[in-house]
């Protein structure tokens, strides 16, 4: 599946929702603001969260009282109307990417069509992690799993349950050691890791860089985890987990 396919199949997905709950007839307006570390994913004892040594940021956007998030390092602030974000540069600039994400969120939210758009917070992730687990036990057996997004909490709670690759676009972290596994550079190992792989599990932040196209399609199964996918995984009929998100 190519990007342009992808996000042109989702902007008229989006803007067929729109049509159809006469939102376009309306003056709506989504505000899109920064979260602090804090108030995006509140107080944790594990301190190498992305969100935490600043290498993504939590864009929120909020429709009428829902709100939408997204994790991007292309972040963005301010307003704009829906027609303003639905007719943005989304393929070519990926900070109308990033909001256009965060408020497709949120309106699916305030519809009713998806769910958990707002990251867990606190000891939330540590057992989202465990459920995780737990889920490809028992839907999968003991797959060997390539982990696309270094996320901490998951890593190291399926190092210790599944063998794991973990494949990353973080300088920080490539070539490092984390709970046992190397963390390997997500484009130059990214055909062995999905080969080598039973199960990829590949975090729904792709959807903000383009690059989730790489993981659509590739003969392998697929789970996307977290809030930033929530919208456009109903809409593109992705299979997506997330179980402490609110």
């Amino acid at each position: 599946m190519t990007k342009e396919y992808f996000y042109n199949k989702l902007r008229e997905e989006f803007k067929r929702l729109i049509e159809l709950n006469g939102l376009n007839a309306q003056t709506v307006s989504v505000g899109c603001r920064l979260l602090s570390p804090n108030e995006a994913i509140g107080i944790t004892e594990r301190k190498d969260f992305p969100i935490l040594t600043g290498k993504e940021i939590m864009l929120s956007a909020e429709l009428q009282g829902e709100l939408g998030q997204a994790f991007t390092d292309a972040p963005s602030a301010g307003k704009a109307s829906l027609s303003e974000i639905i007719n943005a540069d989304i393929l070519e600039n990926q900070h109308d990417l990033s909001v256009f994400i965060a408020s497709l969120n949120a309106v699916m939210k305030k519809l009713g069509l998806t769910d958990r758009t707002v990251h867990c917070k606190n000891d939330e992730p540590e057992i989202c992690a465990g459920k995780i687990s737990d889920y490809i036990k028992s839907c999968y057996g003991n797959p060997k799993i390539a982990l696309i997004g270094y996320q901490p909490a998951m890593l190291e709670k399926l190092s210790g349950d599944f063998s794991v690759r973990v494949l990353d676009l973080n300088d920080e972290n490539i070539g490092e050691k984390r709970y046992g596994v190397t963390v390997e550079n997500g484009i130059d190992a990214y055909a062995s890791a999905v080969e080598w792989a039973d199960l990829i599990l590949c975090t729904g932040s792709t959807v903000c860089n383009g690059s989730i196209v790489n993981f659509i399609d590739i003969g392998k199964e697929v789970l996307f985890f977290g809030t930033t996918l929530s919208g456009a995984a109903r809409l593109m009929n992705l299979k997506r987990i997330c179980f402490c998100a609110h």
